[in-house]
């Protein structure tokens, strides 16, 4: 069986595992010590430590991969022109993908009015954390200490830092050649530990559906089906159709080709809930699979990660269309496009881990008037919308990577349509052994070349 398909069974295993834990908890006391074994040593014990330690494990491989990707990627441009065109297209359809989200999340809550006879009694148990103002978010993009913002995994200061050290490498002679080539030695080595880390994701992947279906379970959905509903078809709908036509109408490309090659990042989105820890598997796929050079995906993925919150944005639009309906509250004009402006400036920073949406949500709500209090009514559903939110986004971050690198002159489209294309990489373990040269972490080097 390949690797796609444990993950998919891990994640089909977990989800039926855990709602049942959920229903027999439900049918026994609190108290009972039957619930108290299940609870203590299954559900808090086995599976929560199982969980933490391969989320604990894909962060402990964002920062060294986003740092040697970037790098490399800068010295095989060997051009700033080169980088800073790359940059500005990249930026620029994240920010327009970003507006189109949230467009369409306010424009279909209002059409199908989810917030419509719900009361409010719920609305006073939310207390909101105080969002940074705009102004520091954008100070903070650039590091005053390097070491300081990848130890805390401020990752776009890390990415900031290592377009520098990228650029300097270019500059700097013979000197910057070796160093150049020292990364892109440890390059190697930090794919092959993403290798090690996919080969073990099944059992992440169950022990953190398990604990989430057997804390939460499929009952809480039913008290906000209407908003519930209408948010995740409507991620669906982005995910699915709004990227590719994106893609379809700039390169002409199969978006079929895309979708098929992503199940397995899908996967880890869905179980991780974050851009970030899913970052080194997209980052592979969208090298490996999809055939983007380590010159373009190095720069769009990582910054994907960290500014291309889509599924955010859409969530935003929904909610607040939402609570002003709850409220009864009519939304002006004005008011929208202060959403729209704020969710998307908003998106710029944010960092990539489960459930920083509710807190940029709350700087949306305030921006339009409306009572930060309506969180409470959304956030018993938020966690299982994170993942759906999460798998948005990181399809809007292979599009993008795709796009560009197809603008550029620098897409391996011959890997791109090969719908085989790196299928050894659902044997990583193998490669290392063997030390194949057409191993998955050489594949992005030639077709690098060929461009």
């Amino acid at each position: 069986m390949s690797l796609t398909n444990r993950i998919l069974v891990a994640m089909a295993a977990g989800i039926v595992l855990g709602s049942g834990i959920e229903l027999l908890l439900g049918s026994l006391s609190p108290e009972s010590r039957v619930a108290g074994v299940i609870n203590d040593y299954l559900i808090f014990g086995l599976f929560d430590v199982l969980g933490r330690i391969f989320i604990a494990s894909l962060k402990l491989l964002v920062v060294p991969l986003v740092m040697v990707s970037l790098i490399c990627g800068m010295t095989s441009l060997g051009s700033s022109a080169r980088m800073g065109a790359i940059a500005g297209r990249t930026i620029g359809l994240y920010l327009l993908t970003t507006c189109v989200a949230v467009s369409l999340g306010l424009l279909g809550a209002t059409l199908l009015g989810p917030g419509n006879g719900l009361s409010i009694e719920a609305a006073s148990a939310y207390q909101a954390k105080t969002p940074p103002p705009l102004t520091d978010v954008l100070v903070n993009i650039f590091p005053s200490n390097p070491f300081s913002a990848m130890a805390k995994g401020e990752m776009l200061q890390v990415i900031v830092f290592a377009l520098l050290v990228g650029f300097a490498l270019t500059r700097a002679g013979e000197a910057g050649q070796r160093i150049a080539s020292w990364f892109r030695d440890m390059e190697v080595v930090v794919m092959r530990m993403v290798g090690v880390m996919i080969e073990l994701a099944p059992w992440g992947v169950f022990a953190l559906l398990v604990k989430l279906f057997a804390t939460m379970g499929f009952s809480t959905i039913a008290n906000l089906a209407a908003y519930f509903l209408t948010l995740s078809g409507l991620l669906i709908f982005h995910g699915i159709v709004v990227y590719s036509l994106l893609l379809k109408t700039t390169t002409g490309l199969n978006p079929g080709l895309l979708r098929a090659k992503m199940r397995r990042v899908w996967a880890f989105a869905f179980s991780t809930a974050s851009s970030g820890a899913t970052l080194p598997i997209t980052l592979r796929t969208v090298e490996t699979r999809l055939g983007v050079p380590k010159s373009v995906a190095g720069f769009a993925v990582p910054l994907g990660a960290t500014i291309n919150m889509d599924g955010t944005a859409i969530m935003q639009g929904v909610a607040t269309v939402f609570i002003a309906q709850v409220y009864g509250i009519d939304l002006t004009g004005s008011q929208l496009l202060m959403v729209i402006l704020t969710a998307t400036l908003a998106s710029i920073g944010t960092a990539a881990v489960p459930g920083v949406g509710l807190i940029t949500l709350s700087l949306v709500l305030t921006q339009a008037g409306l009572p930060v209090e309506g969180i409470a009514l959304i956030i018993g559903v938020d966690r299982l919308l994170d993942m759906i939110r999460t798998a948005v986004n990181v399809t809007g971050d292979a599009t993008v990577a795709t796009i560009v690198a197809y603008k550029e002159g620098q897409l391996d489209v011959a890997v791109y349509n090969d719908p085989d294309a790196d299928h050894d990489a659902d044997q990583p373990a193998a490669n290392a052994t063997t030390g194949s040269p057409t191993s998955p972490t050489e594949k992005p080097a030639v077709s690098m070349e060929k461009s």
